[in-house]
């Protein structure tokens, strides 16, 4: 395949090298205008595109938040209602009645508390049922508000109520029945309602009976249920276990099965993550599916846009801008070719004189009327060629110049190579010898010199650091009669962190140096601690000796010399208080690089018990070698 696709591109390259430069420019006009005017137009179709979602999601937002206020104020209705029939003394005390009442208390209570009863349904027109149920069997039923209970029983609202324990409940139905079963021949008429229930304890925990006021959802949520057909939009509501309550006629759902089931998912998505994606896209229709929460009722509100023909109209659009656009560009070609024409003619007489003398025979001038570019580079082609000379001879010196720098840059390498090959032999006749110790420290030392040399960034692996500051604990502890040991308490994934090379080595090359060179007395377990920890994303390094310390005193000179800006009297490398005691390249040299490279929130900072140890805290940020930072 790559052979073939190589091959065409061989024959194209061919193909359009032999076209003529006026056949190549009007392709070139082509190409640079029908390019920018395709993108101007995509991009504009983009633009028109979300403009119309953006403006559509806020149109529609608005109008089921309207829709949502106006449920909210039926809830508030309903709720109302359940109340006033639940703190009224003569209703509890009417369902709490065990024995048959007198007929003038019967009359007394349909004359009065009855009558209120009804006032308030009437007060409420929307309310389509105000029903009182009561667990008593002496209790008289008055159609159509009190009822026994024993009707309602059964239906599945009613355990759900009764585990609330006087909360309220509500709960979405399909249909209306009659608690009468009046017309047990015929079917229910299909009229979705909501209903607020709640459990009557009197005292609390003494179950009473229940209160049940229903709505029909055509009434709780008209826009949902209206009349005035809009093809373009169309609001559900979303009741207990994720029913879907809608008009029947002209849904979405005839020529979208699949619509329901993409809602409910939706729905059961937003319940567990609180994430709601706007775009659906069903059998080539595009929709944008608006929710909106009813928190009180435990329910969802939605409205279904369809942006079909409005993309249609948009596409439409798009296609003529492009046809548009092709035509002007024709157009502009065939002007630009009979331009050409006039415009090259000037210049073919030119390249020909070229020609000429590249096979060598003499120039002689040309002559160019109407002067313009090409007169232009007629008369300084003369020029041309002594400067061509010029650059020829430039071009040999700046040859050579680069291969003495190629030289040099080998014989770098060849002194470089000559000292590890010294080392390796000498190694070899130390082993030859059984000089183990010889042989190690001059592995130790080849180490050390190729970390040096092989400079070929700031930043290395904490792993080569690490290895490197072995190699010198190694060769240092040729020359002491008790040796350091170096413990190192380093994860392993920390080994793959980027650190400024050359940044722990001379905080090591302290410790060596100072920290056990103060006392009189020497000590024999000498040890350098290496520790990496990490916290709120950034790592520390703490380097622990065990050696003399330093004293307060000695330590706040220490911290005034590492913190101090550049000043008169000290060199850059921090030599004038760099190390424990002085010497060395110095804590304050390694501050400053750590501040340079990383930002003043990182560096170092001492802390020592005197008499005791010093340790060394280094703060960077976490980074691979890569240079992404970790999170």
């Amino acid at each position: 395949m790559h052979k073939r696709t190589g091959a065409l591109w061989s024959s194209f390259s061919y193909w359009w090298g032999r076209r003529s430069l006026q056949s190549r420019l009007v392709a070139a006009y082509i190409f640079i205008i029908l390019g920018p005017c395709l993108l101007v137009s995509l991009y504009s179709y983009r633009a028109i595109n979300n403009t119309y979602v953006r403006d559509a999601v806020d149109k529609n937002n608005y109008l089921l938040q309207m829709e949502k206020m106006h449920i909210l104020n039926q809830i508030q209705a309903m709720e109302r209602a359940a109340q006033m029939a639940y703190s009224d003394k003569v209703i509890q005390n009417y369902l709490l009645n065990e024995s048959d009442p007198t007929l003038g208390e019967l009359i007394d209570f349909n004359t009065t508390t009855f009558v209120n009863l009804n006032r308030i349904q009437f007060n409420n027109p929307n309310i389509e049922h105000l029903r009182l149920y009561s667990r008593s069997k002496e209790v008289h039923e008055i159609w159509p508000i009190i009822f026994r209970e024993e009707r309602v029983s059964m239906e599945p609202w009613y355990q759900q109520a009764l585990k609330l324990q006087g909360q309220e409940l509500w709960s979405f139905q399909k249909n209306d029945p009659d608690p009468m079963q009046r017309y047990t021949g015929q079917a229910p008429e299909g009229q979705p309602k909501v209903s607020l229930l709640r459990e009557i304890s009197i005292p609390a925990g003494h179950h009473v009976g229940m209160i049940q006021v229903d709505m029909l959802l055509s009434r709780f949520t008209p826009k949902t249920y209206t009349d005035v057909r809009d093809n373009q939009s169309q609001m559900f509501i979303t009741g207990d276990g994720l029913q879907l309550f809608t008009r029947a006629d002209n849904s979405f759902e005839e020529d979208n099965p699949k619509l329901n089931r993409a809602i409910t998912e939706r729905l059961r998505q937003y319940a567990e993550t609180g994430e709601w994606d706007v775009h659906y896209k069903e059998n080539g229709n595009s929709f944008l599916l608006i929710h909106t929460p009813l928190t009180q009722i435990g329910a969802s509100l939605l409205n279904v846009v369809s942006t079909e023909s409005v993309m249609k109209d948009i596409s439409h659009t798009r296609n003529l801008i492009i046809g548009l656009n092709i035509g002007f560009i024709v157009l502009v070609t065939a002007i630009a070719y009979v331009l050409n024409a006039f415009i090259l003619k000037n210049l073919r007489r030119l390249t020909e004189t070229m020609k000429r003398v590249r096979r060598g025979e003499a120039y002689t001038s040309i002559s160019i009327r109407g002067g313009g570019e090409v007169g232009e580079l007629a008369h300084h082609f003369s020029k041309l060629m002594n400067t061509i000379n010029t650059l020829v001879a430039q071009a040999v010196n700046k040859e050579a110049l680069s291969k003495e720098a190629e030289l040099r840059t080998l014989h770098n390498q060849i002194d470089a190579h000559f000292l590890y090959n010294t080392l390796e032999n000498i190694k070899m006749l130390a082993e030859i010898e059984n000089q183990r110790g010889i042989s190690d420290a001059l592995t130790s030392l080849g180490g050390m010199m190729r970390y040096n040399f092989k400079w070929s960034g700031e930043y290395v692996k904490l792993r080569d650091e690490i290895r490197h500051i072995e190699n010198y604990i190694e060769v240092m502890n040729i020359r002491f009669e008790h040796p350091i040991a170096l413990e190192l308490s380093i994860a392993p994934s920390y080994l793959e962190l980027e650190v400024l090379k050359m940044s722990l080595q001379p905080i090591v090359e302290n410790s060596v140096k100072h920290a056990w060179s103060a006392g009189t007395e020497e000590l024999q377990d000498r040890s350098i601690r290496i520790q990496i920890s990490e916290a709120e994303g950034d790592i520390l390094i703490a380097i622990r000796d065990n050696g003399f310390g330093l004293s307060p005193e000695r330590l706040t000179e220490l911290h005034t010399s590492i913190y101090a800006k550049e000043g008169p009297g000290m060199d850059a490398s921090g030599s004038a208080a760099g190390g424990y005691r002085g010497g060395g390249i110095g804590l304050r040299n390694v501050h400053q690089r750590l501040q340079l490279f990383y930002g003043e929130a990182y560096g170092l900072e001492v802390k020592s018990q005197a008499g005791e140890w010093t340790t060394v805290f280094m703060t960077l940020p976490k980074v691979l070698l890569t240079g992404d930072r970790q999170t």
